[in-house]
């Protein structure tokens, strides 16, 4: 529907308005291609000046895709997923590169799809509300949208902490990380978030090679945010996790989102023809049982052999 992005310039600022505030803005295949023309169209026009994103509603700026119609996609044997990763990607790309200044405004929860619109915006604001994460894991996929890129700059091993728990950060901790480049009115100082007083655990047990060594190092820390970590990744496809931690360190070498990106439509596709995650969207959203039954249930992460991740990059 045309009313789901709402498009409009501002006293020289292009505006882009996700207008679906019950669905906490959930993109579709529909709103990602409107943005893109807006994005396009703003490159050449002299009279914008800069852009700014927003979410509609008091919940948040964006949920991230609506996933559960590419399930259905997936289930139906159609390409309109691997089609949906594909425009999505190319208009992170557009955001990031942009001739513009970009400016999001990350109120509430801002998840999956939402941080490929707004993480790669020059300008980052965050409030008291504000919720960031990456929760793919918990439906069979992998953080994608270029977010690898900022999440593997993240300071010491926090960014793997964020890619395999799927945990949110309050705005303390996301500007701290890099995540935001604002926020108004801090309640705490961002060096005494959580992130940063963690992050000696955390550093510890992410520095790990192996997801299993991961989880092997949570387990035995005296610290019970970490050993709360390793059960909180244990709920999560072990198949996903694995995939996660390759790409976020692959990511770590990489120089632009651009890269990030080319490496993201690959796992993308691949994803859709084999992994978790028409089961994980099943348990998390379409039937709701929050009982997942992924394909490496039985042996965990430790089944997970490393020729079956590095598939996933081929």
């Amino acid at each position: 529907m045309s009313d789901e992005v709402l498009v409009e310039v501002r006293d020289g600022v292009g505006v882009i308005t996700l207008n679906r505030p019950r669905a906490i803005n959930a993109l579709t295949h529909a709103m990602i291609l409107r943005i893109e023309r807006a994005l396009t169209e703003w490159a050449e026009d002299d009279q914008v000046r800069r852009i700014r994103f927003e979410g509609a509603g008091e919940r948040g700026f964006c949920s991230g895709a609506d996933v559960r119609a590419l399930r259905e996609d997936v289930l139906a044997g159609g390409d309109g997923a691997v089609q949906f990763f594909a425009d999505e990607y190319r208009v992170n790309a557009l955001v990031a590169d942009h001739p513009k200044p970009t400016h999001a405004v990350m109120s509430g929860v801002c998840m999956g799809g939402g941080m490929g619109l707004a993480a790669h915006c020059t300008q980052r604001e965050g409030d008291a509300s504000t919720q960031l994460a990456m929760p793919e894991t918990t439906i069979g996929l992998f953080p994608d949208v270029g977010v690898l890129f900022p999440l593997s700059r993240m300071p010491g091993r926090t960014g793997e902490w964020m890619a395999l728990t799927g945990a949110s950060v309050d705005c303390s901790s996301a500007l701290w990380a890099g995540l935001l480049t604002e926020v108004d009115e801090l309640a705490v100082h961002p060096d005494s978030s959580w992130l940063a007083t963690s992050r000696g655990w955390i550093d510890d047990c992410f520095a790990a090679d192996t997801v299993a060594d991961v989880l092997e190092a949570l387990t035995s820390s005296d610290e019970p945010d970490a050993r709360a970590a390793a059960e909180l990744i244990s709920t999560k496809s072990p198949l996903s996790v694995a995939v996660s931690l390759e790409a976020l360190r692959r990511a770590r070498g990489m120089g632009s989102v651009g890269e990030v990106l080319a490496q993201d439509l690959t796992l993308a596709r691949n994803f859709m023809r084999d992994s978790d995650f028409v089961e994980g969207v099943r348990a998390q959203l379409v039937d709701k049982d929050r009982a997942p039954v992924w394909k490496h249930a039985a042996g965990g992460v430790g089944s997970v052999g490393a020729d079956e991740v590095l598939r996933y990059f081929e």
